[in-house]
């Protein structure tokens, strides 16, 4: 029987999480030292994170006003992008989606995911850059509810083709952060105990779909008791990320593009998951913080690359000579959004004739703005190197520290 050690919620003041003892049965079949085997023996200490339904945020004057301002940025910015063009709505979502997964050591170049996306990448984690895509897509799409199910369906989206034993369902087991593979007894961090995360699950949703709360820092708030709940056995971080990305659309800060929030984090993913250690003792200042902060840095490096988009767009236009109905514009918006391209996957999104296709690829490739990247004369493959240059300069922004 598990004993309780419950926090007691102090009005004013964020509740901290508690702990329980839980008992751990060994398998038999651990290997390693004598001391590793025996710190693996006895009672473990898991977290009891409070129920937030209905606690009050009460946030530090300078908090409010930091995310009032990181809030106005990211209203600015999803506008600005929304209305130059849609491509940019494709763009950076996937640059939010290889930042998030690089917050979890998930690299992969600009080159390698957009191979990926016309399944021609021998890359394993380009490909997880793309289920994080999908991931984000499910969280957009199910940002209007925003309930239990689309969180589930985040995270089927994020795992169906790594780990479908994983997806559909909430955590049977203990996990836990650091300390080795044997036991939780020296762990960073345990989080809840699996009996306790669907109704702390269902605790969060409902704080999410609050009203009383600034949106921004609403988001902060529910991803991180979302990642102290642990809910999944994998795809924790990830899935966290997109809810936050959700959340934002859900309470409509955000309503044309994702704004890649995770490229902030990435600056200094040691201080994201110091805030998220101060957001269980009781301090979710530090979390919004955080999440306003890299909203700022977002804005900026996602400004950059529109810019530098923009930029080569318009080479782009000066170089090729065509009639407006000709393909080939057709083509040169499609580069924008997928900058590695082959001729049936160009034809087959943009509803034209393999023919036109290899035309329109034909005449890029004169005009300078596409290279063959492929040997032979079957599955050949082109790129878009200015495009490609864009997007790893975006991702070496968001890797350069603050400081």
């Amino acid at each position: 029987m598990a004993t309780h050690v419950e926090q007691p919620t102090t009005p004013g003041t964020w509740p901290s999480i508690g702990y329980e003892s839980r008992p751990w049965v060994r398998t038999g079949d651990e290997i390693g030292s004598r001391r590793a085997l025996l710190q693996a023996r006895g009672d473990y200490q898991a977290a009891i994170p409070a129920f937030i339904a209905s606690a009050p945020v009460e946030l530090a004057a300078t908090t409010l006003a930091l995310a009032d301002d990181a809030s106005q940025e990211l209203t600015r910015f999803d506008a600005e992008a929304g209305m130059i063009a849609a491509h940019f709505a494709s763009i950076l979502l996937r640059s939010e989606s290889a930042s998030s997964s690089e917050v979890e050591n998930l690299t992969s170049s600009a080159k390698q995911v957009a191979l990926a996306e016309i399944g021609e990448s021998k890359s394993g984690n380009a490909g997880l850059v793309i289920a994080n895509v999908r991931a984000l897509n499910a969280a957009i799409a199910l940002s209007d509810r925003l309930d239990v199910d689309s969180i589930l369906a985040m995270q089927d989206a994020l795992l169906r083709d790594t780990a479908p034993e994983f997806v559909g369902r909430w955590r049977d087991q203990q996990v836990w952060i650091g300390g080795g593979s044997k036991s939780p007894h020296t762990a960073r961090f345990v989080p809840p105990h699996q009996d306790r995360v669907p109704a702390l699950i269902t605790d969060m949703v409902a704080f999410a779909r609050r009203t009383d709360v600034p949106v921004l820092a609403q988001a902060a708030i529910t991803h991180a008791q979302f990642e102290t709940i642990h809910p999944f056995p994998d795809g924790n971080g990830r899935t966290g990320r997109a809810l936050l990305q959700g959340t934002l659309r859900h309470g409509r800060l955000t309503r044309n593009v994702t704004v890649p929030v995770s490229a902030g984090l990435l600056q200094d993913t040691d201080t994201y998951f110091h805030a998220l250690t101060e957001y269980r003792a009781g301090r979710p200042d530090v979390i919004v913080t955080i999440v306003a902060e890299a909203a700022f840095a977002a804005v900026t490096n996602g400004r950059v690359l529109v810019s530098d988009i923009q930029a080569a767009a318009k080479r782009w236009d000066s170089q090729i000579v065509a009639r407006s109905d000709s393909s080939v514009h057709v083509v040169k918006k499609y580069l924008l959004r997928q900058p590695v391209v082959n001729t049936k996957t160009t034809a087959d999104e943009l509803g034209i004739s393999e023919v036109a296709a290899q035309g329109a690829i034909d005449r890029l490739v004169d005009a300078e703005v596409l290279t063959k990247i492929s040997t032979g004369r079957r599955n050949r493959i082109w790129e878009a190197p200015e495009m490609l240059a864009a997007l790893d300069a975006f991702g070496a922004r968001a890797r350069r520290r603050r400081g």
